[in-house]
């Protein structure tokens, strides 16, 4: 990528710039009810021509809307669409959002009242003693719940926890997948130094070769999501399901302590190395999601890695970095004094609280010490390290190397990355579909929080289609 020019503009103009791109911060976090470009015509589906606009009343309207604040609305809408898949109930979900409001809004009572919940959940219900099925999903409930407390801990008054808070709902997603019938088959796959843990799910014990899908995550979801996107759909086609955590991600962030790689096929490789040792997958079909910044991962491992048998970006996104609002971006130079004195002295004492804990949350899993920094409450002092990172992961050039057929997913009011998935869609050169789900079907928003049955149903159908023989 280009870098700007070492001379960078007057200081009222970056500042002009950061407080215009800081609702946008915002709402890289959030979720917020946007409709990507304005004033862009809408993209046409795989099925067809252009879906009809956006009802009257935004991208979230009436009901949809659980909070003022899109940051918080994002996040419930994820818990509340995640009860299909039994990650979460939707009265429990509801009457947090009640807790939440009638507190007043905000990363404390949001923390408190999720990791709360979570917490309760652990214990058995009111009643008989509770049987293995009931811990199970409560486990998994809980699960989720401390996932949405962890999201908004560094905003908090106790950004210290974010490990211990990490742990409990890891603690609570082990439990789950011990439960399951049959068991999770949890491993540790190498890796540099750092083995990868893994969680590998089978329909049934029988030994059968069966296509198999990894599933990839994003910058800031955790293994229950990965449940809501795809295991359960996996498993009632007949297919086995990965799941793990990659540098940046669960245990290799915020306990090991490694953070985002740029090559992402070596992370992805072992993977297949561990997969195609087993007696129960088919070598020749093992497919590759990526959930969220996972539609930048996967395409990128897919594009190195050739036993990839089909790849799904959800959504296409071939420059995590762009995501970044411009007054945030220009920031960074090639020098990386220059680049922190600008950061440190111009930036920092004019940036809104509610972007500087978005920037906390948005960098952590692209430097420890940003992340450290954070859990003691301050705002990291070197900008230049997890910027350059994030710009390494660009895969503009990568995509046309891509051979394994891919569908690439975009989604009504994008938020994260408007117009990155026709960008990839348009760059691939391999078989390719494209599909964009709606706020009429009522799956608009970054990966259709309040749709992940229809979006498995997309993602499988199409995936049962493409991996096909033996």
């Amino acid at each position: 990528m280009e870098h700007r020019p070492a001379e960078h503009p007057p200081a009222p103009h970056r500042r002009a710039m950061l407080t215009a791109g800081a609702g946008v911060g915002v709402a890289l976090m959030a979720g917020c009810a946007r409709g990507g470009v304005p004033g862009a015509p809408a993209a046409p589906t795989a099925a067809g021509p252009a879906p009809p606009p956006t009802p009257a009343g935004g991208i979230t309207p009436g009901a949809m809307t659980l909070f003022e604040d899109p940051a918080y609305n994002f996040g419930a809408l994820l818990a509340l669409g995640a009860s299909g898949a039994g990650a979460a109930e939707v009265g429990e979900v509801l009457t947090a959002v009640n807790t939440i409001n009638g507190a007043g809004p905000s990363s404390r009572t949001y923390v408190e009242t999720f990791r709360e919940l979570g917490d309760r959940l652990l214990d058995p219900p009111p009643g008989a003693p509770a049987d293995d099925r009931t811990k199970r999903f409560r486990s998994l409930r809980a699960a989720q719940y401390h996932a949405q407390a962890l999201f908004f801990v560094l905003g908090s008054d106790d950004p210290g926890s974010e490990e211990q808070l990490y742990r409990a709902g890891r603690e609570a997603w082990d439990a789950f997948c011990d439960l399951c019938e049959p068991p999770a088959v949890k491993a540790r796959v190498p890796y540099g130094t750092t083995p990868l843990p893994v969680w590998y799910f089978r329909p049934d014990t029988s030994g059968a070769r069966r296509p198999t899908v990894i599933l990839t995550n994003g910058s800031d979801g955790q293994n229950v999501d990965m449940w809501t996107y795809g295991v359960p759909a996996a498993l009632e086609r007949g297919w086995n399901a990965l799941v793990y955590d990659g540098p940046g991600q669960g245990q290799l962030l915020f306990v090991d302590r490694v953070v985002f790689t740029p090559t992402w096929e070596k992370v992805v490789t072992p993977l297949v190395d561990w997969l195609t040792a087993r007696s129960d997958v088919d070598p020749n079909r093992i497919a590759l999601t990526g959930l969220s910044m996972g539609g930048n991962l996967a395409p990128r491992a897919a594009a190195f890695e050739s036993r990839i048998a089909a790849l799904v970006a959800m959504p296409g996104c071939v420059d995590p970095w762009l995501g970044f609002p411009p007054g945030i971006r220009e920031i960074l130079t090639p020098d990386k004094q220059r680049t922190n004195d600008i950061w440190n002295t111009e930036v920092v004492p004019e940036l809104p609280p509610q972007a500087a804990e978005v920037l906390k949350k948005r960098f952590e899993p692209f430097s420890i010490p940003a992340m450290l920094e954070a859990r003691r409450g301050e705002l990291f002092t070197d900008f230049h390290t997890p910027a350059t990172r994030l710009e390494a992961l660009s895969i503009t050039d990568v995509v046309p190397r891509i051979e394994a057929p891919t569908l690439v997913l975009d989604y009504e009011g994008e938020q994260f990355y408007p117009g990155q998935p026709r960008h990839m869609y348009d760059a691939l050169t391999s078989p390719k579909d494209y599909v964009r789900l709606t706020a009429a079907q009522g799956a608009q928003l970054h990966c259709s929080p309040m749709a992940p049955q229809l979006h498995c149903e997309v993602v499988f159908d199409w995936l049962q289609d493409t991996v096909k023989g033996g």
